[in-house]
């Protein structure tokens, strides 16, 4: 082949030049589909958390402002196994948490409507603005303690926003989702450490400071980074509670 030579304008390339280019295209096209395959199979999948966007449901439970705001229900299939009451984030349209809409409403029976938003046994509900209604005074169930002390822990994981972790982005978690993670919190969306046992299975705790305070603005240079915790843990409902100082996080790796 190193006699030939292709000039443009002639109707038909030399046939040996011909077949050299042919089965060079052919060859790299191959490899290419190959590398687009393995690409694809190398990503993980979508997680299964959904965002119920557009779809407005009607709940009706105890509004709690602290440490941020949560609406508790009753479980209406609750055994010695599973929890009395279901403790579900509250949230405001975008990227801001619900204090403003619930101030005031602390243990208060309420009805309201929201989207849901939800992933594994955690959820969480955007509010739609001005739908909250008081029902009426506080009976004895509405008062009973649904916390429990579970000890001392360290745990490691990274720190995401609820909202978007639980079904409002995909993915919602790492330093790909670090920036929009860091506006979430810091307008007041609850915190949460994400945490992986030995199978791989999401565990969330809901983070805390250790006086049960919020630790929004404490945490906004931690975001989505290894992080390892120690602290007290409680359960409230189906929501686990992680009280640390931020100043004690550690970074790992």
């Amino acid at each position: 082949m190193k006699n030939t030579f292709y000039i443009g304008y002639q109707k038909k390339m030399d046939r040996t030049l011909a077949t050299f280019l042919r089965t060079r295209i052919l060859a790299m096209t191959i490899v290419a589909i190959l590398i687009s395959f393995l690409i694809v199979a190398a990503q993980h999948p979508f997680s299964s958390s959904f965002f119920e966007f557009g779809t407005h449901r009607s709940f009706e439970g105890i509004i709690h402002e602290s440490p941020y705001p949560t609406l508790l229900l009753t479980q209406p299939n609750s055994s010695a196994q599973l929890p009395a009451f279901s403790r579900v984030y509250l949230a405001n349209q975008g990227k801001w948490g619900a204090q403003d809409l619930v101030t005031g409403l602390n243990e208060k029976r309420v009805h309201l409507k929201g989207t849901l938003i939800h992933h594994h046994d955690q959820t969480m509900i955007e509010i739609v603005p001005d739908s909250i209604e008081i029902m009426g005074k506080p009976t004895l169930l509405d008062k009973i303690s649904d916390k429990e002390i579970l000890g001392r822990f360290t745990l490691r994981g990274e720190i995401v926003d609820s909202k978007c972790y639980l079904g409002v982005m995909k993915p919602g978690n790492l330093k790909p989702h670090r920036s929009c993670a860091i506006r979430c919190i810091s307008g007041g969306i609850p915190p949460v450490f994400l945490v992986r046992d030995q199978t791989g299975t999401a565990i969330y705790f809901m983070l805390v400071h250790t006086d049960g305070s919020t630790v929004n603005k404490e945490v906004l240079d931690k975001v989505a980074e290894p992080l390892e915790i120690t602290g007290e843990v409680e359960r409230s409902g189906s929501l686990l509670i992680l009280k640390s100082d931020p100043a004690t996080y550690k970074r790992i790796g």
